[in-house]
């Protein structure tokens, strides 16, 4: 794996025990020589995760709407920051990079990201894989939202299994390594086969 896209906050969050996990996923990526491409900040976890990748001497490419560059203070030290038009060619560029997706803790827009991946990869548009780096439990409510879906009968398990889930970066890191994507989600009932 030669980049991995990171999602997460402009934001610290309420515990520096989140600052502390995006530096722990951009120190683990740096050492694997793994590039960080992310929303281009310098700011929040998007800045830390940014900095402790650049401090261990890895690279690290940032994507940031013009909207959003003043706003969110892009990083001006990364390997190489891309300017893009809009939110959505922002996300087409990460995606366009990525050989996996992490999300860190963040806020809706995070959470967006994120899914829209999981649905993409359902659908068989991409077969990297993608998950959670759950610091201190943040995302316990979405995978039991997840696992409610499954027992409604709205996601099969199959496809909740894609979505990799670990609180430590090198274990979610090394599931990375071994992800296997199931079958293209197909619509056909098994009764019309």
């Amino acid at each position: 794996m030669k980049r991995i896209t990171v999602f997460c906050g402009s934001s610290y969050g309420a515990s520096p025990v989140y600052q502390e996990g995006a530096k722990a996923l951009g120190k683990a990526l740096a050492q694997r020589g793994i590039t960080l491409v992310y929303g281009g900040a310098s700011v929040g976890l998007m800045g830390a995760v940014a900095d402790a990748v650049l401090e261990e001497g890895g690279e690290v490419i940032g994507i940031i709407p013009k909207m959003l560059e003043d706003r969110e203070i892009s990083h001006q030290h990364v390997t190489e920051l891309v300017v893009v038009d809009s939110m959505h060619e922002r996300k087409a560029k990460m995606a366009e990079l990525a050989d996996g997706f992490i999300a860190l803790p963040g806020g809706p827009g995070t959470l967006e990201e994120f899914v829209e991946i999981f649905t993409w990869a359902q659908l068989g548009l991409h077969q990297k894989p993608f998950g959670l780096l759950n610091i201190n439990q943040y995302y316990d409510p979405i995978v039991a939202f997840f696992n409610q879906m499954i027992e409604e009968q709205f996601l099969q398990e199959k496809y909740r299994m894609m979505a990799v889930v670990d609180s430590s970066p090198d274990v979610l890191l090394d599931k990375f390594d071994t992800y296997e994507p199931p079958a293209v989600k197909t619509f056909i009932r098994e009764d019309q086969t």
